[in-house]
C-alpha cells in the first residue's frame, strides 16, 4: 500500500467519481455519455459546499454542463427537542434498537412522512408508534376484514372482473379515489415528494378506505347472498389492498410484501413471486369520476359535522335523531346534499336532512373583523372596513372559504379580504347545535322524542348483544336463542322493534321471561337488563 501523490483534494476526488467510475476518457465513452449528467443525487446538507459543489465544478470546467439534474439535500435527523445528537448530551437515537423495537417499515415510514427530506426532523420514538397504530395498525385491520368474510365465502377473485360503471356508487367512489391517489402518488413521486406521497397514502387509508368504505359496506360483506353486490365489494376491497400494497413498497417494503403475498397466493393475479418485481400502479382514467368524489367529500364533511356535535352534547350514534339543516349556497350544492342524503343520514343516525337557503333566517352568521391580520395591512382603513365586513351576508360568508372579497373604500382603493381576515360567528337557536367547516354549515336537532328514545334503547340492546356474541367466540353466521328477563324500562321499546333486533343479531327468537337463572346483567341507557344468550 502506498499514498497516492495527486490527490488534490479529497472532495474534489470524490467529485470526479462521474468519469473516474467509467475510467473516462481512456474508455467506456458511450457508456458516460449515457449517464452524465446524473438524473438524481442525494447527499447531507453539510456537502453543499464539498461534494454538490465540487461536482458541478469539474462539470462546468469539463463540459460546460451541470452534473445533475436533481438534488435532494438532506436534513438533520435531531432529537425530540430540535437538538443535534450527542453522545456528551446523551442524547444520542441508536437505530438498530428503534429497528429492532418498532420494526424498519414503521420507522422508514416516519422518516419519510413526519418531515420533508431536505427539512432536519425531530426525531421522536411516539412519532413511530404513532405510524405503528394509526396507518399499519388501520391497514392491517382492514386486510383483516377483508380476509375474514372472503374465507367464509370462499372469495378468491376467480370471477369474472364486474365492470366499475356496474357496481353500486359506493365502490365507483373509492375506486375513483384509488385512480386518484395513484396519480397523486406518481405525481409527488416524479417530483421527489415522497413525504406528499406518503401522507396521501395514509389519508386515503384512514379517512376514506377504512373510516369511511369499509363502515358503510361492512353489511354487504357479511349479509346477504353470494351475488353480483356482495362480489363488487369483495372485487374493490381487494383492489384498493393490492394497489395500496404496490404504492406503499418503495417506503414500507416488507409490509407490502406480506400484504401482497397474502393476497396473491389465493386470487394468483399475479405471476411474480414479490411485490417488488409487480410495476408500480398507473391511473385509470375513465374511472375517477370527481364530481362523485366531491359529493362524498360533502358527505364525509358534513357527517364529521354532526358526529362532532353528538359527541360535544354527549348523544351516542346509536341514539337517532330527528333532523340536521344545512344551508346550500347555490343550486349545484343543494344536488351534492341530496345525492349524498342517504349516506349522511345512514352515517349520522338522522330521520331526516333539511335543506336550507343561503339567505335562511334560521341559522344567522355574523362576521367580524380579524383585527389581529387586518390591522396590518389596512391601517386608518380599518375601521370602515370592520364596518363593511359586519354587513356580510350568508352568501358572501359562504364565498369567503373559497375566494378572496374585494373591498372598494371611499377613497377608491381596492382591499382584499381573504378568510383569514374574518371570524365567523353562528347565533344560538334553542334546541339545536350549530357547526360550520368552510363554507358548510349544520344545524343539528338534539330534542329526543319518545319514539326516538325508544329506537335508541333498540339499538343500544343490539350493540351489547354482538359484544356477547362476540366475547362468546360465537362464528359469524351461528344463530342464537336470546331470552330476556322482564324490565318494565325497556321491554316496550325492545318488543317494538323485535323484527330490527332479531335480524340484526341473527336471532331466532327474542322472549321475555318473568324468572331468568342463568345469563349476564347488561347496562342498555342507564337500565339494567339481565340476558341469556344461546348458540341454536
Amino acid at each position: 500500500m502506498k499514498r497516492v501523490p495527486d490527490l488534490i483534494d479529497v472532495w474534489f476526488d470524490s467529485g470526479a467519481m462521474p468519469y473516474a467510475q467509467w475510467h473516462f476518457p481512456f474508455e467506456n465513452k458511450d457508456e458516460f455519455a449515457k449517464a452524465f449528467p446524473a438524473d438524481f443525487i442525494a447527499e447531507g446538507v453539510d456537502q453543499t459546499r464539498g461534494w454538490f459543489y465540487t461536482l458541478h465544478a469539474l462539470g462546468v470546467l469539463l463540459f460546460d454542463s451541470v452534473a445533475y439534474k436533481t438534488v435532494v439535500s438532506n436534513g438533520l435527523v435531531l432529537d425530540k427537542n430540535g437538538n443535534k445528537m450527542s453522545k456528551r448530551l446523551g442524547n444520542v437515537v441508536d437505530p438498530f434498537d428503534t429497528i429492532n423495537k418498532y420494526g424498519a417499515d414503521a420507522t422508514r415510514w416516519y422518516l419519510i412522512t413526519n418531515a420533508s427530506p431536505w427539512d432536519s426532523l425531530k426525531f421522536d420514538v411516539s412519532g413511530i408508534q404513532e405510524v405503528q397504530r394509526k396507518f399499519f395498525g388501520t391497514l392491517y385491520n382492514t386486510y383483516q376484514f377483508f380476509a375474514l368474510y372472503a374465507n367464509v365465502d370462499g372469495f378468491a377473485f376467480k370471477e369474472n372482473y364486474i365492470p366499475v360503471n356496474e357496481r353500486p356508487e359506493i365502490d365507483q367512489w373509492i375506486l375513483s379515489s384509488l385512480n386518484t391517489l395513484i396519480k397523486a402518488v406518481q405525481q409527488n413521486m416524479d417530483e421527489y415528494e415522497p413525504t406528499q406521497a406518503g401522507r396521501a397514502i395514509e389519508d386515503f387509508v384512514d379517512a376514506h378506505l377504512s373510516n369511511w368504505y369499509v363502515r358503510l359496506c361492512r353489511r354487504r360483506f357479511w349479509k346477504g347472498e353470494y351475488e353480483q353486490d356482495k362480489i363488487s365489494a369483495y372485487q374493490t376491497l381487494y383492489e384498493c389492498l393490492e394497489t395500496i400494497s404496490l404504492l406503499i413498497a418503495p417506503i414500507a417494503p416488507f409490509f407490502a410484501e406480506w400484504l401482497f403475498g397474502n393476497l396473491n397466493e389465493v386470487s394468483n393475479r399475479y405471476t411474480t413471486e414479490s411485490v417488488h418485481h409487480v410495476l408500480f400502479p398507473k391511473t385509470n382514467e375513465t374511472v375517477i369520476n370527481t364530481d362523485l368524489e366531491n359529493r362524498m367529500q360533502l358527505a364525509q364533511d358534513a357527517s364529521s359535522l354532526i358526529l362532532s356535535l353528538r359527541k360535544k352534547v354527549n348523544i351516542k350514534v346509536r341514539q337517532p335523531l330527528q333532523k340536521a339543516m344545512i344551508p346550500a349556497l347555490d343550486e349545484s350544492m343543494v344536488k351534492s346534499i341530496k345525492d349524498a342524503e342517504e349516506i349522511i343520514k345512514a352515517e349520522t343516525n338522522i330521520k331526516e336532512i333539511e335543506i336550507l337557503s343561503a339567505q335562511n333566517d334560521f341559522i344567522r352568521k355574523k362576521a367580524k373583523a380579524n383585527f389581529k391580520t387586518l390591522g396590518k395591512k389596512l391601517g386608518a382603513n380599518m375601521k370602515w372596513a370592520a364596518d363593511e365586513i359586519s354587513k356580510f351576508d350568508n352568501i358572501l360568508i359562504g364565498k369567503l372559504d373559497n375566494e378572496d372579497i374585494c373591498l372598494t373604500t371611499p377613497k377608491g382603493e381596492q382591499l382584499t379580504i381573504t378568510k383569514e381576515d374574518v371570524e365567523i360567528v353562528t347565533d344560538e337557536i334553542p334546541g339545536f347545535e350549530v357547526a360550520s367547516k368552510g363554507s358548510l354549515t349544520v344545524a343539528l336537532d338534539i330534542n329526543i322524542t319518545d319514539n326516538l328514545k325508544k329506537e335508541g334503547n333498540a339499538r343500544e340492546f343490539v350493540n351489547k348483544i354482538q359484544n356477547i356474541r362476540k366475547d362468546q367466540n360465537f362464528e359469524i353466521a351461528d344463530r342464537i336463542i336470546v331470552e330476556v328477563l322482564q324490565n318494565e324500562m325497556l321491554q316496550t321499546s325492545l318488543n317494538e322493534y323485535k323484527a330490527y333486533i332479531c335480524g340484526e343479531i341473527l336471532a331466532d327468537s327474542l322472549v321475555f321471561k318473568p324468572n331468568l337463572t342463568e345469563g349476564i346483567d347488561i347496562e342498555v341507557n342507564d337500565a339494567i337488563l339481565k340476558v341469556n344468550v344461546l348458540k341454536k
